[in-house]
């Protein structure tokens, strides 16, 4: 069986395990804690992040090498990429920006909020990690915070920035949809409203979703106002809308 190295948590891992489920792709989901994932991402085949698909023909250490690879994989009329060159150029363009802009922006900013709500973050972070790594960044938490903030360039102005460029990102995506189209290229769900919904869950937190994320009812006052503030924006009511109609546990579920 295919086996999905993950930080259950994150939202490029998100992306990996929804084109999989989506795809009725059987896998092994190994789940590591912050840190401990590059071990394990290593171990596996991979570079120094996560997700890691590791199939028959080798490890595959990119969410888009995913998504590409099980694509492949999944029967004509339901691929994510359209079948044109011209318009696949498109979509993979889309992809790239996202993964490149909102991935990383919304994942720094969401951290920087999480890191002052340690139980919360820890009760949340570690589902389904093996016990001695819960354990371990429990004990070494200072040293743990420390290095998190060094990975993800957290420092003096970071949080403002970040916010800055997740809504450049978010209102890029409201103007594609401004012409009032239901996806972002194409008449049907792809591999770009997949990724941006993935993507964007950081900042949204939806109530479906890989692993159960905390809800703003729970959250600090001031993270529940961005998650809230996200949520009301045109392109965060429509990743909302992707994961409701498109998630396979939203299906699942209902």
């Amino acid at each position: 069986m295919l086996r999905l190295v993950t930080i259950p948590i994150s939202h490029f891992c998100e992306k990996a395990r929804w084109a999989l489920d989506r795809a009725g792709i059987p896998y092994r989901e190994e789940r590591h804690v912050q840190l401990i994932h590059r071990l394990a991402a290593r171990r596996a085949g991979g570079g120094r992040t996560v997700p890691v698909l590791v199939t028959p023909e080798g490890a595959l250490g990119e969410s888009d090498e995913i998504l590409a690879w099980v694509d492949e994989r999944t029967p004509p009329q339901e691929r994510l990429f359209p079948s044109d060159a011209g318009e696949r150029a498109e979509v993979e363009g889309l992809c790239r920006r996202l993964d490149e802009r909102l991935g990383p922006t919304g994942r720094r900013l969401i951290y920087i909020h999480m890191l002052r709500q340690r139980g919360l973050m820890v009760r949340f972070n570690n589902q389904g990690v093996p016990a001695w790594e819960a354990r371990a960044l429990r004990l070494t938490w200072p040293l743990a915070i420390r290095e998190m903030k060094r990975q993800l360039g957290i420092g003096p102005g970071a949080e403002d920035e970040a916010e800055a460029a997740v809504w450049r990102e978010l209102d890029h995506v409201a103007e594609l949809l401004g012409n009032g189209r239901r996806f972002l290229c194409g008449d049907r769900f792809g591999a770009a409203d997949l990724t941006f919904a993935a993507l964007a869950a950081a900042l949204i937190v939806p109530p479906v979703y890989g692993v159960p994320l905390p809800q703003p009812d729970v959250l600090r006052p001031e993270t529940a106002a961005l998650v809230e503030r996200a949520r009301a924006h045109p392109a965060g009511r429509y990743a909302l809308r992707l994961f409701t109609e498109h998630h396979p546990r939203a299906a699942a579920a209902a």
